[in-house]
């Protein structure tokens, strides 16, 4: 099953009912594992490192520093990008639609918006 992170600044609103519809879910938020306050570069490091694809709403900053991972040959699970138009209720569903159809590893050096549609 896929594993997210969810970086500083993205909705705990999102997080908390995508974990009230999928409680299966494995989703962490980064400032519960210490890392409140690191630099972009430092949370695309751990969540490749726990194997985690990132959720953010940082559509300005985090974009650059996943491609350079992958420019550099370093591992990137994935990040998707929601930008904060976008209505809470359609952000669970889009994350819902993405835990039910993924395998591991489907977004290994991806960059992706949602609402994928």
């Amino acid at each position: 099953m896929i594993r997210f992170a969810a970086d500083e600044n993205f909705n705990r609103n999102i997080v908390n009912g995508v974990l009230r519809r999928r409680p299966d879910t494995d989703i962490v938020c980064v400032q519960d594992v210490g890392l409140e306050g690191s630099d972009d570069p430092t949370i695309l490091a751990w969540a490749a490192h726990e194997n985690r694809v990132l959720l953010t709403h940082d559509v300005n900053t985090i974009t650059a520093f996943a491609y350079d991972r992958i420019r550099h040959h370093l591992p990137m699970p994935g990040v998707f990008e929601i930008a904060l138009t976008v209505s809470i209720g359609v952000a669970i569903q889009e994350i819902i639609l993405l835990i039910a159809c993924s395998v591991e590893g489907e977004w290994d050096g991806q960059i992706n918006y949602l609402p994928l549609r």
